[in-house]
């Protein structure tokens, strides 16, 4: 890996290119989340799928991507980030190849497990390896930014791309759009990318790793799929995995970890912005083609415009993190996202008034939404030792997973709540502002400086508790600490 910088703002060439790779990856695997939804209907009919079975699609991605993601992430830690980082995309790679020539429903929903996969082993270590690519605080923020605006901008592409090419050429084409990419990131990431140094002695926890694994996958199972049992055998499991770790030797999740304010806050920020963003995205979706009758290639463009202007929001909220801190832009971004949707309350029956309200809504929400993901993931990967991105990296992916997986089933069931669709999102939208408002004065509460004196670098990360040395990507002489801000920089 390249060389990391303690002081200076300024990346090597080795950075650069290292950071193009992982940068590129982070794109492509957005897109890829986001193109595959606007192909569903033509998917389905070339394989067979019918209508009410089409959520399949989603939840065989679902269930692994959630599943898995905190287990590889701390694979990642033990056995090497650039190895699972090359693994996933192999694995994406074939399962791409494999929905693109699917015949049936089976061979289909097999390519999307296997890309759920995918995602659950290259997320986390591609994020572990871009965070300790750079040790400087603000140049790290900014990296961050930028991820977080390909991200916002891989997603609305994603949807962009996928319209054109299911319309141009065929369904099939929205898998085999990801083959050559994965391919030149496999060859170039061996050139860019070294191997991170693999902590000695440390054992993979197995009966946490059991334990976790499937309650996620019971829960995500039980909240997509609205199934009790799934539920109550999730919560047995979690409470299971939390036992474990409270007697293993080394825990798959050290549970001092996870009770660090910035780990704890942080990825409950994660899960509020993105379980209300996509909970406004359907919601908004059936109300312009329910009520206001439009074309989903209409309601597409509606979307789109906002989603690719938010992109600047990402870069932005870099900087903005390093002046202000990360608790600051975290409580702000979220309450903008929630805050932005108020004048949706309004909209009506009529489609242009409406759209006057929801276009300009939408530029803002996205520019809101964008701010708080970069900031919770800095917030959820701040103060922590190399050796240990991969597992916070994993927390921070999950929280992501179990939030897209969720937001559609709890904002379906409060439209549902109502008998008229236009009742049923307005309804929506006003738990979405009461939850927002709690939730930002609860981590605005969470993330408080505990009133011990530092100077402008220290972190209240580092106020709280010892933060181990990090762990050099190369040999140097010296360990140098981590040194993230959080209210002042």
């Amino acid at each position: 890996m390249a060389e990391n910088q303690s002081t200076s703002e300024q990346l090597s060439s080795a950075q650069k290119l290292a950071l193009f790779v992982l940068l590129g990856a982070q794109f492509m695997l957005s897109v890829d989340f986001s193109i595959l939804n606007v192909a569903l209907p033509r998917m389905g009919e070339g394989v067979g799928l019918s209508l009410a079975d089409l959520p399949w699609v989603a939840s065989a991605y679902a269930l692994p991507a959630a599943g898995f993601t905190l287990l590889f992430g701390r694979v990642a830690d033990l056995f090497g980030r650039r190895r699972l980082f090359l693994t996933g995309i192999a694995l994406l790679t074939v399962a791409s190849l494999l929905g693109g020539f699917a015949t049936n429903a089976t061979m289909l929903l097999s390519a999307r497990v296997l890309q759920g996969f995918a995602n659950a082993i290259a997320i986390p270590a591609a994020m572990a390896l871009l965070i300790t690519t750079v040790s400087d605080e603000r140049a790290r923020a900014r990296v961050l930014g930028l991820n977080g605006a390909l991200l916002s901008g891989g997603f609305t592409v994603g949807a962009l791309v996928g319209g054109s090419l299911v319309s141009a050429l065929d369904w099939r084409w929205a898998f085999w759009i990801n083959v050559p990419v994965a391919v030149a990131i496999m060859a170039l990431t061996p050139l860019v990318i070294k191997e991170s140094v693999r902590p000695a002695g440390i054992k993979l926890d197995v009966p946490g790793a059991v334990t976790v694994t499937a309650g996620l996958l019971a829960l995500v199972y039980g909240v997509s799929m609205q199934s009790w049992i799934g539920l109550v055998i999730g919560a047995v499991l979690i409470a299971a995995f939390w036992f474990v770790e409270l007697k293993a030797k080394a825990p798959l999740v050290s549970l001092t970890l996870l009770n660090r304010p910035n780990i704890k806050w942080g990825n409950y920020g994660g899960i509020v912005a993105f379980v209300m963003a996509s909970g406004v995205n359907f919601g908004l979706t059936l109300y312009m083609q329910d009520v206001l009758k439009m074309a989903p290639f209409t309601t597409g463009l509606v979307f789109g415009g906002p989603g690719l202007v938010a992109v600047v929001a990402g870069v932005i909220a870099g900087r903005m993190i390093g002046r202000y801190g990360y608790r600051n832009v975290l409580a702000v971004g979220l309450l903008a996202q929630g805050l932005t949707t108020v004048p949706l309350l309004l909209t009506g029956t009529s489609t242009t008034p409406s759209l006057a309200l929801i276009v300009p809504s939408l530029f803002l929400m996205y520019f809101g939404h964008v701010t708080a993901v970069v900031a919770y993931t800095v917030t959820a990967t701040s103060g922590l030792d190399d050796s240990q991105q991969g597992l916070a990296t994993g927390l921070a992916t999950l929280a992501q997973q179990i939030a897209v997986t969720i937001g559609i089933p709890i904002f379906g069931a409060l439209v549902a709540a109502r008998t008229d669709v236009l009742d049923g999102v307005h309804f929506a939208m006003q738990v979405q502002i009461v939850v927002i408002l709690v939730s930002v004065a609860l981590i605005w509460i969470g993330l408080r400086d505990r009133g011990v004196p530092a100077g402008p670098s220290s972190s209240a990360a580092e106020r709280q508790e010892p933060v181990p040395t990090a762990e050099a990507q190369q040999p140097a002489p010296v360990p140098v600490p981590r040194k993230v801000s959080e209210n002042t920089v």
